[in-house]
Order: C-alpha cells, then sequence, then structure tokens
C-alpha cells in the first residue's frame, strides 16, 4: 500500500493530524490541572477537593478546539484515503494534504491562543477547499459506477 506515493503522503499528514489531536488532548489536560478545573468529581477529589470539580473558560476553549479537530480531520482522513485510489498527480494530491495540514494547524493555533476574528474561520476555509476538491474528485471518478 505505502509503495503508492499519494497514499504514502496522505499517510504522513494524516498522522500529523493525529499527533496535533493527541496534542490539543495532552494541552487540555495541562490547562485543567494548571486552572483546577477537573470534570469529574475523582479527580477534582485527588488534586485537592470538590470545589475543583468545575467548569473553566479556557478549559471549555481547548474542549472546543479538540471537537473541532475531530469534526474535521475525521472526514479528511476518509476523504484523503479514498482520494489517494483515484490515481491523483503526486503533486497536485500534495498541495490537497498540505492545505487541509497547514490550515488546520493554523486553526488550532487560532482557537487555543484566541486570535482575532476573522483568523479562525479563514483557517477552517483554507482546510475545507482541499475536502470539497477532494470530495468532487471521488464522485468523479466513482460517477459511472453509482
Amino acid at each position: 500500500m505505502l509503495r503508492n506515493e499519494v497514499f504514502a503522503c496522505f499517510a504522513f499528514y494524516g498522522t500529523l493530524l493525529i499527533l496535533k489531536m493527541y496534542i490539543i488532548a495532552i494541552i487540555t489536560g495541562q490547562v485543567r490541572l494548571r486552572k483546577k478545573a477537573f470534570a469529574n468529581p475523582e479527580d477534582a477529589l485527588r488534586h485537592g477537593g470538590a470545589q475543583f470539580h468545575r467548569d473553566d473558560a479556557y478549559v471549555e476553549r481547548c474542549l472546543r478546539a479538540h471537537r473541532n479537530a475531530m469534526e474535521n480531520i475525521l472526514p479528511f482522513l476518509f476523504l484523503g484515503a479514498v482520494y489517494s485510489l483515484t490515481g491523483p498527480s503526486l503533486a497536485v494530491a500534495r498541495c490537497h494534504f498540505l492545505l487541509f495540514f497547514l490550515g488546520r494547524v493554523l486553526h488550532t493555533v487560532a482557537y487555543l491562543l484566541a486570535l482575532r476574528a476573522p483568523t479562525r474561520s479563514l483557517a477552517y476555509i483554507i482546510a475545507q477547499v482541499p475536502c470539497v476538491s477532494m470530495a468532487i474528485q471521488i464522485l468523479m471518478a466513482v460517477a459511472s459506477y453509482a
């Protein structure tokens, strides 16, 4: 499977995106510890007391960033894998994967650092363009089989 250069390129960027999601999860855990804002009573008790079973605005921001990453990266993983099987040019595929990756990294940075609008929205749009392109190309490639 990794003899397919396009799929290997997809696997590279897909793995980086999964690692990025793990990093957001680690950041969320560290923010919970620093802010003493735990979702579960047993965690709060372990780290200082029941009063720390509470919400925190920045923890919630981290969770929203993580949820948004999952909502967008999971469809990309499907689209990218199927797109890789349609025989696209390596250069064009690499541009799709890189653009999505960069858009998602910028989106996460904008979310976590609360950068001014419309930074996060633009990053979202940048990442959606290659997904829409891949979806259209997949549909065109399989339309005759449907």
